[in-house]
């Protein structure tokens, strides 16, 4: 594969691909001044790595109280995040990079949490999205909620109520202490 055409199969930037070629870190082949990225290399040395790694989560939520509790929550659990204040920065992310939960909150400065919901779900059809709201008899809701069953948690949230979501959708949550 060319390196544009790697840049488009890992859905990262054209700068990042030399960069990482360059550095060793893609199994790569320069022929005629141009590099060449051998498919079934990378798929077994490279994206397995990635598979092995920690699962990884989108948190959509302006509210900058709650954005300090899940990245606390999130770390002591062991995975890797992302914590947005918008919509449009969420799809943004959802664009490029493969996440394996989301947490969405419906009231966002930029976007209604429906729209970005809708947008996430096109891009990734059977990506768990984790709806928290303050409001859940909002009209917003009810439109998610159309397009099938949705995981809704109510504001305030604790650490106790991000651990059960987290198990119940598959992945092992924190150990709680104490």
């Amino acid at each position: 594969m060319t390196v544009k055409e790697t840049a488009a199969y890992l859905r990262i930037p054209l700068p990042s691909v030399y960069h990482l070629v360059q550095r060793g870190q893609l199994p790569a082949i320069q022929i005629g001044g141009r590099w060449r990225i051998k498919r079934s290399l990378l798929d077994r040395d490279v994206l397995k790595t990635e598979a092995s790694s920690l699962p990884t989560v989108l948190v959509v939520d302006d509210d900058a109280d709650l954005q300090t509790t899940f990245k606390q929550f999130l770390k002591k659990a062991g995975f890797g995040r992302v914590v947005v204040g918008g919509g449009a920065e969420a799809i943004s992310y959802a664009e490029k990079q493969k996440f394996d939960l989301v947490f969405l909150d419906l009231q966002l400065p930029d976007m209604s949490g429906d729209e970005v919901y809708l947008r996430i779900k096109e891009l990734h059809p059977d990506l768990p999205i984790v709806i928290i709201t303050g409001y859940p008899n909002s009209a917003i809701l009810s439109r998610i909620l159309q397009s099938g069953p949705v995981t809704v948690i109510k504001k305030p949230i604790e650490f106790n109520q991000l651990n059960r979501t987290v198990k119940q959708l598959g992945h092992k949550g924190m150990q709680m202490v104490g």
